[in-house]
């Protein structure tokens, strides 16, 4: 099975209740991109938001799904006794386990203002793991953006995380370590096409995560673009974007 970037949240709902899919497929991924993996994501995630390590959190997850991650993310909030919200579709939440200190709050992200007024200016920590690429197609990022840095609490942190970004991808297949990469995955010689001028329809490139960037910042955050830890799996394509309101 593919990463598909090009669904959206109708269709994730669709696989969340598809019993033939693994947890992991049902969020998009093939079970190799995650099986085995998911414990050194959290600790990329860990190290990226040092609020997270904090006790007595308010904490918000965007589009958790119902893998590995969330689990990982609800043991560490319970831990450090976090308030938790998780917002995504009620057929993603009801794969996701009830617990003390954690909030499910159904519906897409941002088109939920009204259950979100109240933690308005409250939120320590967002995290939105692998989930940016399909609000960037099927909704207003500057609405995401501006909302969510609505809702970071002075000193709060927000990880954009596991972008899918088409320039650091050109960037890596046009190298010798991706031919490499590209060769031994296909197992075949065939050298990988990049069109560094090509502008590819719907997909984020370097110009999108600048905008990003520049906007958090025009908004009073600082905001970082960082790179993945070198043991991920799609580290050598996907990049992470760290804003923090002062």
């Amino acid at each position: 099975m593919a990463v598909f970037d090009d669904i959206g949240y109708e269709d994730f709902r669709q696989m969340a209740m598809d019993d033939s899919l693994s947890p992991h497929e049902k969020i998009g991924f093939p079970n190799a991109y995650r099986d085995a993996h998911e414990a050194a994501i959290f600790a990329d995630i860990e190290s990226k938001l040092a609020n997270l390590a904090r006790r007595s959190q308010n904490v918000l997850d965007i589009g958790p799904g119902c893998a590995g991650l969330p689990r990982l993310l609800m043991d560490a909030c319970r831990l450090r006794e976090h308030s938790l919200v998780l917002i995504d579709s009620p057929e993603m939440l009801a794969h996701l386990p009830d617990a003390s200190g954690v909030i499910k709050l159904p519906g897409f992200y941002p088109d939920c203002n009204d259950a979100l007024q109240p933690w308005i200016g409250r939120f320590n920590v967002i995290i939105c793991y692998s989930v940016f690429q399909y609000i960037f197609v099927e909704a207003s990022f500057w609405k995401f953006l501006d909302l969510s840095i609505q809702l970071l609490a002075p000193g709060g942190q927000m990880l954009i995380g596991d972008i899918p970004n088409v320039s650091k991808r050109k960037r890596f297949f046009a190298s010798d370590a991706g031919v490499r990469f590209h060769q031994d995955f296909t197992q075949t010689s065939e050298v990988p096409h990049v069109d560094f001028r090509a502008v590819e329809k719907d997909k984020i490139d370097d110009a999108v995560i600048l905008g990003v960037i520049m906007r958090a910042r025009a908004q009073g955050c600082d905001a970082y673009w960082l790179p993945q830890g070198e043991s991920l799996p799609m580290a050598n394509r996907r990049e992470d974007v760290l804003i923090i309101k002062p």
